[in-house]
């Protein structure tokens, strides 16, 4: 009996773009179901909500199952088709470096730049013409008292863990730097990464986007932009 293939329920510029990618390095097959942002609000369409019920992308349905969440997705199918690959071994230090990093991307750096983007886009909303300086004022105070520092924080960070090895987990690419991806790409996009001051970062940046597997996934997944 065949198994169903790998099915991965695509948005274009979204996070599903790095699941295309894992399954490039896995040389899994897979198919792909495309779905269009709406273009003015930039939002998922209705038809993502009859995959799940949250409507939102990655989701990939394998063997009648329905994985939604970009850490749980890699680590799904790490554990059902990954065969040891692109994750370190139990008990070590890079294990402990990869876990991290599998849930640092979404739950620290990533919220900071969806503040980034929706703070830009604020004074750009529809709006009586005499509020519109008010909220480019707030938008102003929330990205320099607040978002600004923050993500140099964060970036610093990043940079400090790439100087000491030249992946998130150690010597080896792991399924963390896939994961780690979309807030960096996004980081670029809309805060800006200087080359002078962030060197090891924008250096990771240029690895992974020449891996053979990344650009598969590009020419798969369709145009990839991320700026606000």
């Amino acid at each position: 009996m065949l198994r169903a293939m790998i099915t991965v329920h695509h948005l274009n510029n979204s996070r599903s773009q790095r699941v295309l990618w894992l399954l490039e390095e896995l040389e899994l097959p897979y198919e792909i179901v495309r779905y269009q942002r709406d273009a003015k609000t930039m939002l998922a369409p209705p038809e993502l909500r009859a995959i799940h019920p949250l409507g939102k992308s990655p989701v990939v349905t394998d063997d009648g199952r329905t994985v939604a969440e970009s850490g749980a997705i890699i680590e799904y199918l790490l554990e059902q088709h990954g065969k040891g690959r692109l994750e370190p071994a139990p008990g070590t230090d890079e294990r402990l470096r990869f876990r991290y990093f599998l849930h640092y991307a979404e739950g620290s750096i990533m919220p900071l730049m969806v503040m980034t983007l929706v703070i830009g886009q604020m004074p750009r909303a529809p709006m009586p013409f005499f509020v519109k300086p008010v909220a480019k004022a707030l938008a102003e105070g929330v990205r320099k008292s607040y978002l600004k520092p923050q993500t140099e924080t964060h970036l610093r960070f990043v940079e400090s863990e790439l100087a000491a090895r030249p992946w998130f987990a150690g010597a080896e690419f792991t399924a963390a730097d896939v994961q780690m991806s979309f807030p960096l790409e996004a980081a670029g996009a809309r805060a800006g990464l200087d080359a002078s001051k962030y060197p090891n970062t924008v250096g990771w940046l240029a690895r992974i986007h020449a891996r053979p597997a990344y650009q598969r996934a590009l020419q798969k997944g369709g145009k990839f932009e991320l700026g606000a």
